[in-house]
């Protein structure tokens, strides 16, 4: 027995042994699912998935592309034409008061390129362009048979039902489509859809503008009436009261400060000139009062005779002066020159006088005709003041009379001015639709495409069939390549067993060295020999999920590859209820009759025609084959054939729905296990390694058996393969692998 791989002791209950097997498996379960969930499905598998079922993908691709074909091939041919239109914006231009009346601003309707769109989609239009063509009596287009209001129903909602209306992005243009089995028709509706527009828009905007008119006509007609009646009671009042108005403000707007009474006028020109009167009299008033004092002596100064004298006397003071200095005073010459000087300035006193009182005079003439010209204003505005106070009880009926007119004149005047808007607007030359491309008669249709149909089949058929590659990969969950077994179950790969030929069996292959299938026992001999950490365990146990996956070929391949190196090979048939490996000899050797008895080991170990390799048979079918597995007896059975042998390998049975593989797990150094390629599934495996762990097996790894390389692995079946029991039929392998003899 291997010192590195201890047994479970003897006296461990199976509740611990539950736990322990139980904490493994979630351990394993959990660390399997993260992985699963984060590393996702690999190009590799993938391209592996699509190469399998590279058939059904093709099969798939086949059906649609037919199914493309006779499809585009049955479709009424459809032909399509279009016409472009532009549509300009209506813009309003309105005078700015702020401004003066030659200001102008510009107002857009934004919803008026959405109004003309819904114009184009009416049924009003429809039914104006299936008349246009006579659709009606077409009868490619409408049955003849009904009545021609009713054709014509049909008529518009078709032209509906075939027309496309398609703004283009970022323009004003509008694109117009339709669809037709009659390549003519295709160009004549989208052209008639334009012109049809287009005359459409002329006639509601000449209907509209013909109501206003004639509304406006007949408003102007009023309101003229009513504006000539106020003016004749205007002038009838004025003309009865003596009521003069003239123009007070010819460049004014307002009517009301233009036209004034004469009165008013006179008195407004009155008051101004009184105004003046009394500025100038107190001007007056102010000068003739300073006359005497500084105003006369300015004059006095800027008089030219005062200014001569001065002069006069100056040079005959400067004279006497001048001699003084020679001559006394009482000398004749001075005594002249001194009558001289005083003759002089009695002149100049004398005139300096006549100056003063002349500008005195002046002063106070002026000021008398400046008082007396503001008494006689004053007078005047006074009798005008009440003349006016008069007028103005007599013109309150005047007042109302004149507003009554003016009303009218600009009620009537505004009238006259849309009348003229509404003429203008009503033109043709205010169109804001034009054709900017004709339809034309299309060369060919456009559907079906026979190009376009088939690459759509195509690619409906490649994810139709790659769909189904993956949803039978989803629903197959069976293990089916090589890294199922560590992706999956957690378990350590051992090797991969290919499958034979179909002419072939399992013991022909094994007869031939070279052969696949003993390459892959020899790299699963090599993997055995290093599973462990003490090198090659004592005792082996082969088991698998279900019954004919390849157990027993590969507990009989793996003994006899250690055989053939040179390891002594005791290979148990543990399998008491279908057994594998027969003996022609006589009596009741092999397990079942050593475990019911104390005979030897050696009593029941019969020699093989492979050198090294031993063998004991099943023996006699026991009732109670797992009653005699589980007691102490194999336990010390199989210790003392380790004495004897160098490896001891057990087939047991499967382990779904049987007692015996668990019990030998617990007892056998190390366990294989032994999976068919794409035949089990995944949760009845987990199951039976469930069953192994909670047991106390240790398991060293798994073997992949009837691997099809051509198919990566895949395979069929989907049973849990619980019916196995005893007797000798069903078995694969029933026939004998090896030759026994006498040891």
């Amino acid at each position: 027995m291997n010192e590195d791989t201890p047994l479970v002791p003897a006296s461990k209950t199976q509740s611990g042994w539950l736990a322990d097997a139980s904490n493994d498996y979630l351990r394993r379960a959990v660390a399997t699912s993260k992985e699963e969930g984060h590393s996702g499905i690999s190009p590799h598998e993938i391209w592996r998935i699509l190469y399998k079922w590279r058939l059904l993908i093709l099969a798939s691709i086949a059906v649609c592309a037919i199914i493309g074909v006779v499809t585009t091939m049955m479709t009424t041919k459809m032909y399509r034409s279009q016409s472009q239109i532009e549509v300009a914006l209506n813009e309003q231009r309105v005078v700015n008061e702020d401004r003066g009346s030659d200001s102008y601003q510009t107002y857009r309707d934004p919803q008026y390129l959405a109004t003309q769109y819904g114009l184009l989609r009416s049924r009003a239009l429809a039914e104006r362009v299936a008349r246009s063509l006579n659709l009606a009596g077409n009868p490619a287009v409408v049955p003849q048979n009904a009545p021609r209001n009713v054709r014509e129903k049909i008529a518009a909602a078709v032209v509906a039902g075939g027309v496309s209306i398609t703004p283009v992005p970022g323009s004003r243009l509008i694109t117009i489509q339709y669809e037709s089995k009659s390549p003519q028709l295709a160009a004549q509706i989208p052209n008639a859809y334009a012109e049809g527009f287009i005359a459409s828009n002329l006639e509601r905007k000449y209907d509209a503008t013909a109501f206003a008119r004639q509304f406006l006509e007949r408003r102007i007609s009023t309101v003229k009436a009513a504006l000539e009646k106020s003016e004749r009671a205007l002038v009838a009042y004025a003309a009865e009261h003596h009521i003069v108005t003239v123009d007070s403000d010819v460049g004014g707007s307002d009517r009301g400060s233009r036209e004034q009474s004469l009165d008013s006028a006179n008195l407004l020109s009155l008051s101004q000139a009184l105004t003046e009167a009394q500025n100038q009299r107190i001007q007056l008033e102010q000068s003739y009062k300073q006359a005497s004092g500084a105003e006369a002596q300015i004059q006095t100064q800027r008089d030219a005779a005062l200014v001569g004298l001065r002069q006069q006397l100056n040079v005959l003071q400067a004279q006497y002066q001048e001699k003084l200095s020679l001559f006394k005073p009482d000398y004749p010459e001075m005594v002249s020159l001194k009558g001289q000087i005083d003759a002089v300035r009695s002149q100049l006193t004398a005139q300096e006088k006549q100056v003063s009182g002349a500008v005195t005079g002046q002063m106070s003439a002026a000021y008398r005709a400046a008082l007396g010209r503001e008494q006689q204003l004053s007078a005047k505005v006074d009798q005008l003041k009440t003349q006016m106070i008069d007028l103005r009880n007599r013109g309150i009926q005047y007042t109302i009379l004149q507003r009554e007119v003016d009303t009218n004149r600009t009620m009537y005047e505004g009238l006259l001015q849309r009348f003229k808007e509404v003429s203008v607007a009503g033109g043709v030359g205010s169109n804001l639709v034009s054709i900017v491309d004709r339809a034309e008669v299309p060369g060919g249709p456009f559907r079906p495409s026979m190009s376009t149909n088939l690459s759509f089949a195509l690619v409906i058929g490649v994810l139709i069939g790659v769909a189904l590659a993956f949803g039978i990969e989803f629903i197959d969950d069976t293990i089916k390549n090589p890294d199922d077994i560590k992706d999956r179950l957690g378990l350590t790969l051992l090797g991969v067993v290919p499958t034979v030929a179909k002419d072939g069996t399992v013991a022909d292959a094994l007869l031939d060295p070279k052969s696949p299938q003993s390459e892959a026992y020899f790299a699963i001999r090599t993997a055995i020999q290093f599973a462990t950490a003490g090198g090659l365990p004592k005792s082996l146990l082969v088991t698998s999920t279900q019954a004919s996956e390849g157990k027993s070929n590969s507990s009989f391949a793996i003994a006899r590859s250690f055989a053939r190196i040179g390891y002594t090979v005791l290979l148990i048939d543990g399998d008491m209820r279908k057994p594998t490996f027969k003996s022609d000899l006589e009596g009741e050797k092999g397990l079942s009759s050593l475990l019911a008895s104390h005979d030897t080991v050696a009593a029941h170990v019969v020699g093989t025609s492979i050198e090294n390799l031993f063998m004991m048979p099943s023996g006699p079918i026991p009732p109670n084959a797992a009653e005699l597995l589980a007691g102490d007896r194999f336990r010390s059975v199989l210790r003392e054939a380790e004495a004897s042998f160098d490896l001891i390998v057990v087939d047991s049975p499967p382990i779904l729905g049987l007692a015996d593989a668990p019990v030998l797990s617990s007892i056998c150094d190390v366990t294989v296990f032994v999976v068919q390629a794409g035949r089990v599934r995944r949760p009845a495996i987990l199951r039976a390694l469930g069953r192994l762990r909670i047991a106390g097996a240790h398991m060293i790894g798994a073997v992949i058996t009837k691997f099809d390389a051509a198919k990566a692995g895949y395979g069929y079946g989907y049973g849990y393969g619980y019916g196995y029991g005893y007797g000798e039929g069903g078995k694969e392998n029933s026939a004998r692998l090896i030759s026994l003899e006498t040891r």
